[in-house]
């Protein structure tokens, strides 16, 4: 089998409205009507985990266009045939317990991915992340980490996240959030500037508690069932 390097992957479909340098608002039609949905507080947890499902594949879709690619040559029923195959490793990283909602739709459009954990949740007094779990191997890391959190509210959760995957010495990393708001937005790429945010919305406020507004509530206990709880 042969194989010969591509500088870059082809072109897609989805757009992005830059909101600042790194950091890529999607515009896409589907995503719109699904947010919608996915904010509207009578959605049941059934739905709303689907729609978790379609906005994470309309996002990775979008952050992993730069993948890089190599060719490969493979046999048909006719005839040989030049194809495509990554040249990467690649590295999903959900934040529990939010992040897990977003995996087996990444996982389907890159099976080949590896899945490591962070554990991660906030004090409701100060709204700082408390680290509470982390599973990556002591080898070498992944060549791209995807980092997958529903919510970028404050930003302390993605940056301790990006603090870990530096640390373990991750070359580039993209976090993919459903919606953020310009507080940690703008956090994220004062402290990691040369990380990537993928989100399909960003909104304007966090309120007293530090949940986004409009926002969608908490998204684990969306996707969970837990509200109440």
């Amino acid at each position: 089998m042969s194989v010969t390097l591509v500088a870059e992957a082809p072109a897609v479909q989805l757009t992005t409205e830059e909101f600042m340098s790194g950091v890529f608002e999607v515009q896409h039609p589907l995503i719109a009507c699904h947010l919608t949905r996915l904010r509207d507080k009578t959605t049941p947890p059934a739905e709303f985990r689907q729609l978790v499902n379609r906005l994470a594949s309309l996002l990775a879709y979008e952050a992993t266009k730069d993948l890089r690619i190599e060719k490969v040559s493979v046999q048909t029923p006719l005839t040989k045939t030049d194809g495509s195959q990554l040249a990467q490793r690649i590295g999903l990283i959900p934040i529990l317990r939010a992040g897990l909602g977003m995996i087996d739709p990444v996982l389907e459009l890159i099976p080949t991915a590896e899945v490591w954990h962070l554990g991660l949740y906030r004090d409701e007094e100060t709204a700082q992340p408390i680290k509470y779990y982390s599973k990556l191997p002591p080898e070498r890391p992944v060549d791209v980490a995807l980092i997958l959190d529903p919510m970028l509210a404050t930003g302390g959760s993605a940056v301790d996240a990006l603090t870990t995957l530096r640390d373990w010495g991750v070359p580039h990393v993209k976090l993919l959030s459903l919606i953020a708001a310009e507080e940690g937005v703008k956090r994220v790429e004062c402290e990691f500037p040369n990380s990537q945010i993928y989100v399909c919305q960003i909104d304007p406020d966090l309120n007293d508690r530090k949940f986004i507004v409009p926002g969608l509530g908490d998204a684990g206990d969306r996707i969970f069932n837990t509200i109440g709880h």
